[in-house]
């Protein structure tokens, strides 16, 4: 069964053509400067291999969808419901999910939730101190996202290091536009650092990350803001781009400013790799102890210095790095000493295998596997 998973961006959309349960790529592409979906769709090259399913790396579905579904008219609804938490994806899936089922009819669709990986987390790591009613009536708690590279990173750690995933205590950084980290234990994610919606945790480019809330209540009393004004400042002015100063919190220019001698740019990645040492401590504290760390990532895999600027001060952990190794290697690789007692790993990860893999367990189980 061919399934193309489609990874969709406000102008972009890249896309796999994966042959399961071979997991064999038989295509893959991106359309740049995507203005609507139906063009971009007619721009696929399959290379003449047929669709038989297309499954989406949907990101909020709420406490109803937590998993890997067939989209209906409920998963459609879901995403709705929850688009005031994260407008800017469930905006483009929305879309998207529209734009496929009219250029494919009869096609199954599969919605292959982000929060699913997080699904195993314990009550404890999930709840808010907010009124019972909240989260009873409306879902308000940690759902955490990027599930797809998390799942993947707890899968492909273990093989490379020749260990069981079920005696690992793994924390994985997936640091880039969009950052998260994951604690990782037996497989299995028991924290994480995003929450009701994907602006929270770790700075990302132009989202604030963790903040007091009562903070934007002020603001908007104060100024007179209304709710969408809030938001666009919360989601365009934020992140890296707000501590920097630079437009777009790109950290390869936030870098370089730095080096150049801009203060600011120098606060936000000291800022940046605090909040990941911080989180790495906590975690490591969850567990009970690390075995290993694996970055992964537009800025995960590319930025040695900040890999090491997030180690810096961890070595009571038992954490030493290799500077070669970090400085110079490429691909998928371990990173740490020979001597290090804990594992830092540079990975590539692969969230459209994840996805062709839930939508295919999907697809068996609904009996639509020829």
């Amino acid at each position: 069964m061919n399934i193309l998973v489609p990874n969709l961006g406000s102008t972009s959309l890249k896309y796999q053509l994966i042959a399961m349960p071979d997991e064999k790529v038989l295509a893959r592409g991106r359309v740049e400067r995507v203005t609507d979906y139906e063009s971009a769709i007619a721009q696929i090259d399959t290379g003449g291999e047929p669709v038989h399913a297309v499954a989406f790396k949907t990101v909020h579905g709420g406490p109803r969808y937590r998993g890997t579904h067939l989209i209906d008219e409920g998963v459609l609804a879901a995403l709705e419901e929850f688009l005031p938490a994260a407008p800017t994806h469930n905006r483009i899936y929305l879309m998207g999910i529209r734009a496929f089922q009219r250029a494919l009819p009869g096609v199954p669709l599969i919605a292959a939730f982000e929060t699913e990986f997080h699904a195993t987390m314990p009550e404890y790591a999930a709840r808010y101190g907010i009124p019972r009613e909240w989260r009873e009536q409306y879902g308000i708690r940690k759902y955490g996202f990027h599930g797809a590279s998390h799942e993947y990173i707890s899968r492909r750690v273990p093989e490379m290091l020749g260990r069981p995933s079920a005696s690992l205590r793994l924390i994985s950084c997936h640091l880039g536009g969009s950052s998260s980290i994951c604690a990782i234990q037996a497989g299995r994610s028991i924290d994480t650092t995003m929450g009701f919606s994907p602006q929270s945790g770790l700075e990302n480019a132009t989202r604030h990350g963790d903040l007091d809330v009562f903070a934007v209540l002020y603001l908007m009393e104060r100024l007179g803001w209304s709710l969408e004004e809030a938001r666009r400042q919360l989601a365009a002015n934020g992140g890296l781009a707000g501590l920097s100063g630079i437009p777009g919190g790109d950290l390869r220019d936030i870098e370089a400013a730095a080096r150049d001698g801009d203060r600011e740019a120098a606060i936000a990645l000291d800022v940046f790799a605090y909040e990941i040492k911080k989180t790495i401590g906590a975690y490591a504290a969850a567990m009970g102890g690390v075995d290993a760390i694996a970055f992964t990532g537009g800025i995960g895999e590319n930025s040695a210095s900040l890999r090491a600027a997030c180690l810096s001060g961890l070595e009571f952990l038992g954490i030493q790095l290799d500077w070669e190794r970090n400085h110079q290697g490429r691909g998928d690789r371990i990173i740490s000493a020979d001597g290090s007692r804990v594992h830092v790993l540079v990975v590539s990860t692969n969230e459209e295998l994840i996805v062709a893999r839930r939508a295919y367990r999907c697809l068996e189980a609904a009996g639509l596997v020829n």
